[in-house]
Order: C-alpha cells, then sequence, then structure tokens
C-alpha cells in the first residue's frame, strides 16, 4: 500500500471535496473514496466512483483535505496526475476526471482511451 498527499497522483477540486465530504456524512467513520478503472464505454476504458471501508495491498491512498482517495495500483496507471472534480449543470451533476493520460473521450465524458 501507498500512501501519499502528493498532488501528482490524484487531486480533489474544491466542489469535489465539498460533494464527497457531504457524502462522507452518511457513511461509517474511516470510509474512503474508491476510483478504478474498467474496460468499457464508448472509448475503452471507464471510470468508477464508489465508497470503501477497506483497502489492499495494492492500493494507493492519497489523503487531501481530509479525504482519503483509494485506487488500486492498475488503475493508478490510468489516472496518475487526474484533478477529481465535482460538476453541476442543468442536466445534472457527477463526478468527472481530468485525466492528462486520456488521448481521447466520448462525448458524455465517461469514458477515455490511452
Amino acid at each position: 500500500m501507498t500512501q501519499a498527499s502528493n498532488p501528482q497522483l490524484l487531486s480533489l477540486s474544491e466542489s469535489a471535496v465539498r460533494r464527497v465530504n457531504a457524502l462522507l456524512a452518511d457513511e461509517a467513520a474511516g470510509t474512503m473514496l474508491r476510483i478504478s478503472v474498467s474496460g468499457g464505454g464508448c472509448s475503452g476504458f471507464q471510470y468508477g466512483f464508489s465508497f470503501d471501508a477497506r483497502h489492499g495491498e495494492d492500493d494507493a491512498i492519497v489523503e487531501q483535505d481530509g479525504i482519503r482517495v483509494v485506487v488500486d495500483n492498475m488503475s493508478l496507471m490510468y489516472v496518475a496526475g487526474s484533478e477529481i472534480d465535482f460538476v453541476e449543470d442543468l442536466i445534472g451533476s457527477s463526478f468527472s476526471l481530468q485525466n492528462p493520460n486520456a488521448t481521447a473521450s466520448c462525448s458524455c465524458g465517461s469514458s477515455f482511451a490511452v
């Protein structure tokens, strides 16, 4: 397990920090935000966001503003350097990643290619 407060691994925007804190208020103490990457979507890979109370040996943990973000090492290869954002607009609201490793993404932003 790697633990860091290194923004080169992952960072959260102010709006993401506010939203994650609001969601964590309903979760058990020690719950972390998990980011994952899996095959799928129209561009090849898709992001996953969930809450997790546990972490594994192959997980990296990044802490920012009291929020712990956990990501497995395989997914970290695809999202290193990304900023997690929370966006609200007329259509709805969602988390998104500003990913410097992505070479293309679908129009809705839920999948990407490297």
